[in-house]
C-alpha cells in the first residue's frame, strides 16, 4: 500500500520553487528533475531522464567534478559561487547560483543517489521563490489535511502490522526532513508555522539560534510557556495572519540587524484558515546598502566639486550637478559620451596616461591640469582618480573628482609676479650695500675699535643670507613661471663639496664639519643650482642642531649610472607625521625648538625642484632627538673616465 507521505514528498519535491535533480551515484545520470529546474534550463523531462548530468550540463555545468566526488562520499557540499545559464524570453543569461550536493544513503549506509539543489542568488528571485513557497504552501495546506487523514487511516489499518507501521514512521520523518532542508537552504531565514491557538507546528533556519529559538523548547507549545514578553509583542500579528490577512513588515534589532518578515495564511479547501506561515528573511546587508548608496548619492549630489564616473574606456556613466555647473554641460549631453568632450586637444594624451597607472588599482591624488568648459573657456583643476573594483576585486570603471582652482592658480601667480618683482627691485640696493660693507670691512680689519670690526663682519654675514633669502625667491618665481634655468655641465662633485665646506668653516665656528673622500665622481648638473641645494641642506643642520655637534657630509656612487650627496646632523630630528611634507613650499616643523628659528620654508621646497630637474631625487631620514640625514641624487657625467 502506498503511504499518502511519499505522494507529499514527491510533490514538495517536484513543484518546489528551486531547481532539483536526482543523480544515480554510480552512472551519474539523471533520473529525475523538478518542473523548476525544467524551467531554468528550458528542457523537458523526457530529455533529462537517463541522460549524463554532462550532457545535459554542457554550458550551464551545476558542479565540477570535486563536488560530485565529495558527494558520493557521503559528505554534502555547497559551492556559493556558483553560475548557469538561464533562458529568460527565450534569451540565454548567465545568473549566480548555490549549488548544494546531498548524499542520499540506503539503509546500510551506501550513497546511491545524489541531490543537486540549484538556489538563485538574486533577491528577485528570492521574492519569486518565497511567493512560490507561500502558494505552494497554501495549495498543499489541503493536501497535508487529506494526507493525515489518509495517514490515521493507514495508521488503523496497519496497526497489526509493526513493519508497515514502522515504514509509515519512516515516511514521516523524511516528509519533516524535507522540509527542514528546504528550509535550512533559503540563506539568512527562519520559518515558523503556527496553528490557530498560536502554538508552534514547526520551526527551522539558518538564523534560528540567532534569533533566540531553539527547537526543542519551542515546538509543540505555546509561546506564552516559553517568552510571554515576546508573545505579547507579536501576538496582535498572530492575530491578523490568522483571520487570513497577509501581509509584511519590516523590523530592526537591538543589535542593528534588519529583518523582512512574511505572514501568510495556510487555508484548508473550504478556504478556512487552519495555521499560518512566518517567515523571517535576513536583509541587513541590502538596508546597509541602500542607506550606504542613499548617502553616497546625497553626497555626490551636494558636493561642490564635480563628481563623474566613468567606464575603463573613458565613456562618462555620471555627471552631478556641480559637474553641470562646473563645465556647463548637463547629465542627459554628457552621459554616454566620452571624457574628451572637455579635454582640450593639447592634453589628450592624459587620458591613457592616468589609465595606465589605475588600471593597477591605484589612486591618482591632486593631479592638476586643464579642463575645457561648454563655451570654450579653459579651468584650472585638480583630479583626484580612483579605480572602482567590483566584489571580486576587478576593476570595472573610474570616478573622479575635479575641483576648480583657477582662483587660487590665479592668486598664486598674482603672489609669485609680487614676490618676483619685490625681490628683484631688493637685489640692486642689496648689492650695493654688500660692497659698501665689504670696502668698509678691509678698512676696518687694521683697526684697533674691535667692535666696528666685529660689527662689520656680522653685518657682511647679514648681507650675504639677505642676498641667499632674495635670490631663492626669484628662483621660486622663475620656477613657477617656469623660466628657472637649468644649465648642465660635467664637473668633479666631490671638488665642490670640498670648496663649501671650506667656506662653510670660514664663517661658522658653532659646529664640526667633516667630508668624507669623494673622488672620480663626475655628476652632470648645474654647478650654481648643486651650490645652492648643498648650502641649504648645510645651513639647515647648523640651524637645526646644537652648537658643537658633528656635521657629515658625504657621496658615494648607487650603481654605475646616479651618484648620492648625504648631509648628517646630530639636531633635534623630525617627527614622522611632517616627513612626508617638508619638502612642500612654505611648509615649516612647528614644534617649541623651530619656533625662535628663522626660515620660510622656501629652501627644501626650491632645492627638491632643482633636484627633479636634474632628474634626480630628494628625500630624508630621521630620527626624533638623535638627528636628521638629507639625500639626493644626480646622474653621473658619462665620460670615457666614468665608465
Amino acid at each position: 500500500m502506498q503511504i499518502a507521505g511519499e505522494e507529499d514528498l514527491y510533490s514538495i519535491m517536484l513543484h518546489a520553487p528551486v531547481g532539483i535533480c536526482i543523480l544515480h551515484a554510480e552512472s551519474m545520470t539523471i533520473e529525475t528533475a523538478n518542473i523548476h529546474l525544467l524551467k531554468l534550463i528550458n528542457k523537458q523531462a523526457e530529455d533529462l531522464a537517463g541522460k549524463s548530468y554532462r550532457e545535459i550540463f554542457t554550458l550551464a555545468k551545476p558542479g565540477d567534478e570535486s563536488a560530485l566526488k565529495i558527494a558520493v562520499e557521503g559528505r554534502q557540499h555547497q559551492d556559493d559561487k556558483g553560475t548557469m545559464i538561464q533562458m529568460l524570453n527565450g534569451k540565454k543569461e548567465i545568473v549566480p547560483v548555490t549549488f548544494v550536493y546531498k548524499p542520499v544513503k540506503n539503509n546500510k549506509g551506501e550513497v546511491t543517489r545524489i541531490a543537486i539543489w540549484i538556489l538563485e542568488n538574486t533577491k528577485e528571485a528570492l521574492d519569486e521563490e518565497l511567493a512560490a513557497i507561500n502558494e505552494e504552501l497554501a495549495a498543499t495546506n489541503e493536501e497535508y489535511a487529506a494526507a493525515n487523514e489518509e495517514l490515521a487511516a493507514a495508521n488503523e489499518e496497519l496497526a497489526t502490522t509493526n513493519e508497515e507501521l514502522l515504514e509509515a514512521q519512516e515516511n514521516l520523518r523524511r516528509s519533516e526532513k524535507l522540509f527542514r532542508s528546504i528550509a535550512l537552504n533559503i540563506p539568512g531565514s527562519l520559518i515558523l508555522v503556527v496553528d490557530r491557538n498560536h502554538r508552534y507546528m514547526a520551526i527551522e533556519g539558518d538564523i534560528m539560534e540567532r534569533m533566540g529559538y531553539d527547537r526543542r523548547d519551542y515546538e509543540g507549545k505555546h509561546p506564552s510557556e516559553i517568552s510571554p514578553e515576546r508573545y505579547e509583542a507579536s501576538r496582535h500579528l498572530y492575530e491578523r495572519v490568522l483571520s487570513g490577512e497577509k501581509f509584511s513588515i519590516e523590523r530592526k534589532a537591538e543589535t542593528g540587524e534588519f529583518y523582512l518578515i512574511h505572514f501568510v495564511p495556510l487555508k484548508n479547501d473550504d478556504s478556512i484558515v487552519e495555521s499560518g506561515l512566518i517567515i523571517t528573511l535576513d536583509i541587513t546587508e541590502i538596508k546597509q546598502a541602500e542607506e550606504k548608496s542613499a548617502k553616497l548619492a546625497a553626497i555626490v549630489e551636494t558636493s561642490d566639486d564635480a563628481i563623474v564616473s566613468k567606464t575603463l574606456g573613458s565613456v562618462v556613466t555620471s555627471w552631478n550637478a556641480a559637474a553641470e555647473r562646473m563645465f556647463g554641460y548637463t547629465a542627459e549631453e554628457m552621459i554616454g559620451q566620452t571624457i574628451y568632450k572637455i579635454i582640450p586637444e593639447d592634453r589628450q594624451n592624459e587620458e591613457p596616461h592616468i589609465l595606465s597607472s589605475l588600471i593597477t588599482g591605484e589612486r591618482v591624488d591632486h593631479f592638476e591640469t586643464k579642463r575645457q568648459t561648454k563655451d570654450g573657456r579653459l579651468l584650472d583643476v585638480s583630479l583626484t582618480i580612483s579605480p572602482i573594483m567590483d566584489k571580486q576585486g576587478k576593476i570595472i570603471g573610474l570616478s573622479k573628482i575635479a575641483r576648480d582652482i583657477t582662483d587660487k592658480k590665479q592668486e598664486e601667480q598674482r603672489k609669485n609676479d609680487f614676490i618676483g618683482m619685490v625681490s628683484h627691485e631688493l637685489k640692486t640696493p642689496l648689492t650695493s650695500l654688500a660692497a659698501i660693507i665689504q670696502v668698509a670691512q678691509k678698512k676696518l680689519a687694521q683697526s684697533e675699535d674691535q667692535f666696528l670690526s666685529d660689527a662689520m663682519e656680522k653685518a657682511n654675514q647679514q648681507a650675504r643670507r639677505m642676498a641667499a633669502m632674495i635670490n631663492s625667491f626669484l628662483n621660486i618665481s622663475r620656477l613657477e613661471a617656469g623660466k628657472l634655468l637649468i644649465e648642465k655641465q660635467p664637473f668633479d662633485l666631490g671638488q665642490l663639496l670640498q670648496e663649501i665646506l671650506e667656506e662653510t668653516r670660514l664663517t661658522v665656528t658653532s659646529h664640526i664639519f667633516s667630508l668624507k673622500e669623494c673622488s672620480n665622481l663626475t655628476v652632470n648638473a648645474d654647478r650654481d643650482k648643486i651650490i645652492s641645494v648643498i648650502s641649504n641642506l648645510i645651513s639647515n643642520a647648523v640651524k637645526y642642531s646644537p652648537k658643537g655637534r658633528q656635521i657629515d657630509i658625504g657621496c658615494k656612487l648607487n650603481g654605475n649610472m646616479m651618484v648620492i650627496v648625504s648631509v648628517k646632523d646630530e639636531g633635534m630630528g623630525i617627527k614622522p607625521e611632517d616627513l612626508g611634507y617638508i619638502f612642500d613650499r612654505y611648509y615649516r616643523v612647528e614644534t617649541n625648538h623651530t619656533r625662535h628659528i628663522s626660515g620660510f620654508g622656501i629652501g627644501l621646497y626650491l632645492s627638491a625642484e632643482i633636484i627633479k630637474r636634474h632628474g634626480g631625487e630628494i628625500w630624508a631620514e630621521s630620527e626624533l632627538d638623535k638627528g636628521s640625514t638629507f639625500y639626493f641624487s644626480l646622474p653621473r657625467a658619462e665620460s670615457p673616465d666614468n665608465l
